[in-house]
Formats: C-alpha cells, sequence, structure tokens
C-alpha cells in the first residue's frame, strides 16, 4: 500500500509502513506550538497564539527510501475529549510537554501518560500490536531562573525510569537546548532513521523536490546517497472519518469478529 503526495512538481509515493504520526500533547502555554516550529523551521515566536489543533506533515527521502511523518499539534485545553482520544489512537510516537515552572501543567503530563498507556493498551490487545510505546516528556523552558522552577529534574526523571521506550528531557524551545538531542532519542526508540532529526538531513523546499524523485538516484549508488527532507505546504489533517477508518481496519482485522468489544472513542 502507498501513500500518494503531491506539490508543485513533486509528486510521491511514501510505503505506508514509513507513515508515522507524531502527537503532541501538553496544558496550555507550554511550549508545545514552539518546540513544533523549531523542528518543522528552527524558529521560535516570542509571540502566544492559542493552539486549536494543527497539523503538519513533513517527507524525507533517506537513502533512497521515503518517510512521511505527520504531526499534530494538540490543544492545551482540550475542548473535545474525544478527539483528544482519536488522537492518542492514531499516534505512533508522542511528545508530551510541561512548563518547568509549572506545576500543574506537570500534573496534567501525568494524566496525559497515563491516558495514553491504557488506550494504546486497549487498541493493542485488539490488535496484537507491539508493545513498544516511544514517548518523551519534555521539560520546556529550562532557560528560565532556577528560582522559577516548580518541578525537579528527579520528578520528570522518575516518570521514565520503568520504560524504557520512554524518555526525559529538560529543553528551551526560546533557546534551542536539547530540541535537537530529545528527537534524536525519540525516533530511536522508534526505530526510525536518526536522520530524521533536525540537524541530520538537508532541508529543502518543495519547489526543489528533485531528491524525492526516484529517477534522481537510478545513477547513484546507496552509500553515496544523502538525507533531505521537506514540509508539504498544502497537507490537511485526515478527516476524523478518516482516522475512526483508520482505527477500525486495525481491529477489524480479516478473520476477526465485527462483534469484538470496541475501544471507546467518547
Amino acid at each position: 500500500m502507498m501513500k500518494t503526495m503531491s506539490g508543485g512538481n513533486c509528486t510521491l509515493n511514501v510505503p505506508a509502513k514509513n507513515s508515522y504520526r507524531m502527537v503532541v500533547l501538553g496544558a496550555a502555554r507550554v511550549g508545545k506550538s514552539s518546540i513544533v516550529s523549531r523542528f518543522l523551521n528552527g524558529r521560535f515566536e516570542d509571540q502566544y497564539t492559542p493552539t486549536i489543533e494543527d497539523f503538519h506533515r513533513k517527507v524525507y527521502n533517506i537513502r533512497g527510501d521515503l518517510y512521511q511523518l505527520d504531526i499534530l499539534d494538540t490543544s492545551g485545553n482540550h475542548p473535545f475529549p474525544a478527539m483528544r482520544r482519536l488522537s492518542i489512537l492514531t499516534g505512533d510516537v508522542f511528545i508530551l510537554v510541561f512548563s518547568l515552572d509549572n506545576r500543574e501543567s506537570f500534573d496534567e503530563v501525568k494524566r496525559l501518560q497515563k491516558q495514553i498507556l491504557e488506550v494504546k493498551s486497549c487498541l493493542k490487545n485488539k490488535t496484537k500490536e507491539s508493545a513498544d510505546l516511544p514517548m518523551v516528556i519534555c521539560g520546556n523552558k529550562n532557560d528560565h531562573s532556577e528560582i522559577f522552577r516548580k518541578v525537579r529534574s528527579d520528578e520528570g526523571e522518575n516518570l521514565v525510569s520503568s520504560d524504557e521506550n520512554c524518555a526525559y528531557f529538560e529543553v528551551s524551545a526560546k533557546k534551542n537546548t536539547n530540541v535537537d538531542e530529545m528527537f534524536y532519542v525519540l525516533f530511536s526508540m522508534a526505530k526510525l532513521p536518526h536522520e530524521m532529526s533536525p540537524s541530520l538531513h538537508r532541508k529543502i523546499s518543495i519547489q526543489y523536490g528533485d531528491p524525492f524523485q526516484q529517477k534522481s538516484f537510478q545513477m547513484r549508488r546507496v552509500k553515496d546517497m544523502d538525507a533531505y527532507g521537506m514540509i508539504s505546504p498544502f497537507a490537511r489533517r485526515p478527516s476524523v472519518n478518516s482516522d475512526l477508518k483508520y482505527i477500525k481496519s486495525k481491529v477489524l482485522r480479516e478473520g476477526q469478529s465485527r462483534e469484538r468489544e470496541k475501544c471507546t472513542i467518547q
């Protein structure tokens, strides 16, 4: 199965097995969108704009193989709990963000971590998926003075101490501290190419998408190939109906009864 993405003069067929969704969760005003902006553009915006839900897509050509990473930047206010649960169900890798100067945001991350494990466990029991659940818990704003700190480092580390697929980082989206390292570890835990990390691939725009065309690699040796990444400016979030169908297709596999207990979305 292939997923087709078109933009400009570049038409890509990304294998479904190389398509992933990264879900970013956390309370409001903790810097989720700032971390996503650092990942996509290497920029930090000082002005705060509340996020309802933002969707981004980045496509890579790494040693001749195409990969697609969809990024779901969720609302910190959770106006629709069912939508948040659906986002968790469709997520492959997770970033949970809190602010080091806000104890309530840390408590929210603890609740989210528990919810993710419960929701994905429900899905795993029905699909026999791998138990691995790559997740990073991210304490943002470590550029602030220690006098403003409300969460100790050992508290964050304790949340991940019993899970080898979960890591803790203290970062600054503003100063770009530990952001690259955090993504590198997340992708490593997910067994994705480390070149997907922000600093380990060439960034190109969709107008210059030739490196993504398979023809451009036919005369080159694999060991000489580089890693490229580009943001799709026309990406749209799949509809709720599409996400529900995706989950249903996972649960209702061939030979499985349609009367089996469902993972509740509400």
